[in-house]
């Protein structure tokens, strides 16, 4: 990491006065001055990580499937119609009950779902696979940026510090590179707080960084609180909610929320990103109900929010859900599960083939699991993740997963 990257990756940490990290400095002032450039279409690809390895089994269950009840005495979802049952989707599959809220959305053709998803390395270590997965180069440990920015870099148009941002404590992997991308916690952490205190503070800050002998750390904290008040003078950060939209008061919630208001806040974003950890459920994972459940309630009302929020705006954006890997097909002597290969992947807004389940079906036999304990994985992610960003973003380029060739899912219309 050369100390650019790092000014760009970490911004200034100014903690002692209770904030969170001010990422990319360098580049803010120009975003939020400029419009859109003309390369731009105003369509805006969001990623949601889910970390820790969701089961794509739970998720979307398979309850046609007679070895499903039989591999999981305690996990398995019942069918569609009976008490605590699954919400029913194309061809018998179910979706969690605890996803409800994304149900209409379904139905309305909205979200679409792809099953059997995943990575074709088998690594079934989360740091690996994380890793694999946001460089967009499964196996291969020396590359140096991620999938998303090669995208930008890839993309026309003058690069703009709101372009690609990040609503998480570091710059995540996939945004890893070149082109110019910002991480922060919130938007109302973007800030040294309000009242006379946070006045205070800002000049005090302001003065002592104006005056540093460093060129690039004088030049930083300048546009920096330039940036900051241009961002007050947008309101962004205090724009309401709209169309009656309810986010849950979580970390998922409140980020989510934040890349809306920068969608509807024409600030330039073109690629959001966010995560949720707490899907690594080795014990007590729980069928309709427990730990599972309650994770999957939170993801659940905080996109149907997200959605409801951006309104008519969601025909601009494309929300992609993914995780690592899946979980083994068989319920472990904890009633959790252990870390397996294939998963399941969300699609929500512009432009998707929703109202349905995309991918083909590998089945449960044990000729059909991968390595004899897994979902097989027979739609490579990254074949999605490419459409995506041909067909929504208008981005194609090989350089964005070398040595791939993508084929196409019809996740998109």
């Amino acid at each position: 990491m050369n100390r650019r990257y790092f000014l760009r990756s970490s911004g200034l940490a100014l903690a002692a006065f209770g904030c969170g990290p001010i990422g990319a400095p360098g580049f803010l002032r120009r975003a939020l001055a400029e419009s859109p450039s003309p390369g731009r279409s105003g369509k805006v690809l969001v990623t949601l990580f889910l970390r820790g390895a969701a089961d794509g089994l739970s998720l979307v269950a398979p309850t046609f499937e007679s070895r499903y009840a039989a591999l999981r005495p305690n996990l398995a979802l019942k069918r569609a119609g009976q008490d605590g049952g699954v919400l029913p989707l194309e061809g018998g599959f179910g979706l969690h009950p605890a996803l409800a809220a994304l149900h209409p959305l379904y139905r309305d053709g909205s979200l679409a779902i792809v099953h059997a998803v995943g990575s074709p390395n088998p690594t079934r270590s989360h740091f690996d696979a994380q890793d694999f997965l946001e460089s967009g180069t499964p196996g291969v440990k020396s590359t140096r940026d991620g999938w998303m920015n090669r995208a930008l870099s890839a993309s026309p148009g003058e690069p703009s510090a709101f372009r690609a941002v990040a609503f998480a404590p570091t710059l995540p992997r996939s945004l890893a590179g070149a082109a110019p991308a910002v991480a922060l916690s919130s938007l109302s952490d973007f800030d040294l707080g309000a009242g006379p205190a946070g006045a205070g503070a800002s000049a005090s800050f302001e003065s002592l960084y104006g005056g540093a002998v460093d060129a690039a750390l004088k030049n930083a904290g300048t546009e920096t609180f330039e940036a900051l008040r241009t961002l007050r003078g947008k309101g962004i950060p205090s724009l309401p909610v709209a169309n009656g939209a309810e986010y849950p008061a979580s970390p998922l919630g409140r980020r989510l929320r934040g890349i809306a208001q920068l969608v509807r806040g024409d600030v330039g974003l073109e690629a959001a990103f966010t995560d949720a950890s707490g899907w690594d459920t080795h014990a007590g994972q729980g069928a309709a109900q427990g730990q599972l459940a309650n994770r999957l309630l939170d993801l659940g009302n905080a996109l149907a929010a997200f959605a409801k929020d951006l309104g008519p705006r969601l025909a601009d954006v494309c929300v992609v859900v993914m995780t690592e890997f899946g979980r083994t097909v068989r319920e472990n002597g904890t009633r959790g599960t252990d870390h397996g290969h294939g998963s399941v992947l969300f699609v929500l807004g512009g432009s998707v083939a929703g109202g349905r389940v995309h991918g083909k079906w590998p089945g449960l036999s044990d000729a059909d699991l991968f390595e004899g304990r897994d979902l097989a994985v027979t739609t490579d992610l990254r074949d999605v993740l490419a459409e995506v960003l041909a067909r929504h973003l208008r981005i194609s380029s090989p350089r964005i997963f070398p040595g791939h060739t993508a084929v196409r899912t019809g996740i998109l219309s």
